[in-house]
């Protein structure tokens, strides 16, 4: 009798589109491997909607604030279905880039100096010199991102607008100048390093999902002791939130900044894209699992009390 498996997707956080795109190709490569698979796009009714449906297991294809902030976990340890990726304190603190710097800073992990102000003081004047990086402390997909030159004469003022939906504070941390890395961990191992190269002001929404928005270069061109500590910083990263299943760490790296060059640990994400130009199935695929084995995995590593 094979897995009936629950795919939570959709949601309601600016992340849904993704979210849906991410789902609908989990939920396919699952029925591939011959799970019984149910989609469902994800309201505040979710509670009732899996009582009624009993999977076995829930594959978390959920991305934004509900999705990825212990909230969804919470749910599903109190019906007790296993789910996959990480539990309700690892979602929480990993989701809340202020927390996750603490975290990561107290396991001797490098990060960047920042400060945690509202968006009108950000908006009001230099909090820090420039450049800078203004970013929201609990959203994903770069939404709300700006990128503050040295040159800039007055920090963004679109951090004032009517319509911003990204909280009222934002994390301000000082600009890395450089490569973007990034590296997945599944389960206790490393995956691949990618360096992520695009012509874009930064790695942004359009970046990451629209159709040439980016290259990935895996496995990423560096020295080999820079290569092996990123991995190493992945796993660190992974182990000091109390991360489970797969996240993907994201890494700037400035190679001009001393003998070996400054890198810092951005984030942790711990609930990684699964579309078809996301980056674990390609690291996952470069290390010999094919997106199949990637999802199967992570339906057979899902349990709750995570």
């Amino acid at each position: 009798m094979s897995k009936h498996v629950a795919v939570l997707m959709g949601g309601w956080s600016n992340e849904r589109p993704v979210s849906l795109s991410s789902g609908a190709g989990c939920a396919a490569a699952l029925r591939n491997a011959g799970y019984r698979v149910t989609e469902v796009d994800v309201g505040r009714d979710v509670a009732d909607v899996l009582r009624q449906l009993k999977p076995d297991v829930a594959f978390n294809a959920l991305h934004g604030p509900f999705g990825e902030s212990g909230m969804i976990q919470g749910v599903l340890e109190l019906l007790e279905i296993p789910y996959t990726h990480s539990g309700v304190m690892a979602s929480a603190l990993a989701m809340n880039k202020h927390q996750a710097k603490i975290a990561f800073k107290a396991a001797g992990i490098p990060v960047t100096d920042h400060v945690i102000v509202t968006r009108a003081e950000a908006a009001r004047d230099h909090v820090m010199a420039p450049p800078y990086v203004i970013k929201p402390i609990a959203d994903g997909s770069s939404f709300g991102v700006f990128i503050v030159k040295a040159e800039t004469g007055h920090p963004p003022q679109e951090l004032l607008r009517e319509d911003w939906n990204n909280g009222e504070e934002v994390m301000v941390e000082r600009f890395i100048p450089g490569r973007e890395l990034t590296c997945a961990v599944m389960g206790n191992v490393a995956l691949g390093v990618t360096e992520i190269v695009t012509n874009l002001s930064f790695y942004n929404y359009e970046a990451k999902y629209a159709a040439g928005g980016s290259v990935h270069i895996l496995p990423a061109d560096l020295k080999p002791k820079i290569y092996d500590k990123v991995q190493k910083l992945a796993l660190a990263a992974h182990a000091a939130l109390g991360c489970r299943g797969v996240t993907r760490s994201d890494f700037r790296y400035n190679e001009a900044a001393g003998e070996d060059g400054e890198l810092v640990c951005l984030e942790i994400n711990t609930q990684p894209g699964m579309t078809a130009t996301s980056l674990v199935p390609e690291q996952a695929l470069h290390a010999g699992h094919t997106y199949e084995d990637l999802v199967s995995w992570m339906v057979e590593d899902a349990s709750c009390n995570r």
